[in-house]
């Protein structure tokens, strides 16, 4: 047989034998569609917009943002985890879709742990506590000693059963050994009148939400559970500071794929995130935002969501949160 021939073979059975392989260094050969499981206008849908950009403008091919929500999320979600592990389908996810809701629905048309794999963890919004300007606290130690003497006499909102500012709302309260009165809207707009028209006195919900209203003076920042205090707030206290012990509840946003998506697709994601990110452009957007940037491999991004859903299983238990 001519060496040619020989030669020509080996390289189509490496070709056939390596799939994946030649689909990553292929892609993307055609547009990608970028699943948004929320409203287009908020803080997820912009940062998808951005990495979306970001990623079209590095890799020549469209990556069109489709803003799909309800059921939770739910419905973008398992429209990215039954597609074909290509490369041509992604999920802007929160910690709902990509951990939470695994707990909260009894039903759930696909397994986030098993159906789904993260590129790349984007952001991180740091819940906080926020007080209306004639709350009968005007600090977070205030608050908690309050509701050491006062159980059940305090009135907290938050943007709704399941979010993550009301499952930190439970945590906080295991935490601290207090009882408040958890009150849930319907989205955070219809809490912040409350909140500014006096008839809500404290809010947990995100950092993002309140910044520009804390700095009108319009509410208070009690204290934000973060690591620790953002570099732009300085004045306000982490809440693991005042409770001595490690806190930390933030809605995030990982780029997720159908699970069995090549590996060198998923770093490719991740590098062109990364990259954005740690650009001028996106720490503006970041620090406007009043959110955190996520950063990281995606084995990084992979051991953070399987910390999220070991910390907060036993708290959605506990507080017997359901969806359904």
């Amino acid at each position: 047989m001519p060496s040619d021939r020989i030669i020509s073979l080996t390289a189509a059975a490496v070709i056939v034998l390596s799939p994946c392989a030649a689909l990553a260094q292929a892609w993307p050969s055609r547009p990608v569609t970028m699943m948004v499981p929320f409203p287009a206008g908020g803080t997820a849908d912009l940062f998808a917009r951005e990495t979306a950009q970001a990623l079209s403008e590095e890799l020549g091919q469209p990556f069109v943002v489709e803003n799909r929500a309800g059921a939770g999320g739910n419905l973008a979600a398992v429209s990215v985890a039954k597609a074909a592990p290509d490369g041509a389908s992604l999920l802007f996810a929160s910690q709902a879709q990509a951990a939470l809701n695994k707990f909260m629905f009894k039903s759930l048309p696909y397994d986030p742990t098993r159906d789904l794999v993260p590129a790349v963890l984007v952001i991180k919004s740091p819940v906080a506590i926020i007080a209306s300007m004639d709350a009968p606290v005007s600090s977070f130690q205030a608050l908690i000693d309050y509701a050491k003497v006062s159980p059940g006499k305090l009135t907290v909102g938050h943007a709704g059963i399941g979010s993550m500012a009301h499952v930190a709302l439970e945590l906080m309260q295991q935490m601290a050994g207090i009882k408040v009165v958890g009150v849930p809207y319907k989205g955070g707009a219809p809490m912040v009148t409350d909140l500014l028209g006096g008839h809500l006195p404290l809010s947990s919900d995100l950092l993002s939400n309140f910044v520009r209203l804390a700095q009108e003076n319009k509410v208070r920042l009690l204290a934000v559970a973060s690591m620790r205090r953002m570099s732009d707030l300085p004045h306000v206290p982490a809440v693991q500071e005042l409770i001595q012990a490690p806190f930390e509840a933030a809605a995030w946003f990982a780029i997720m794929a159908p699970t069995g998506t090549s590996a060198d697709i998923l770093q490719k994601i991740n590098a062109i995130t990364n990259r954005y990110l740690q650009s001028t452009k996106g720490k503006d957007l970041i620090a406007k935002q009043a959110v955190e940037a996520g950063r990281g491999t995606p084995a990084d991004a992979a051991a953070f969501v399987t910390f999220e859903l070991e910390k907060w299983a036993p708290v959605i238990k506990e507080a017997n949160i359901s969806l359904n």
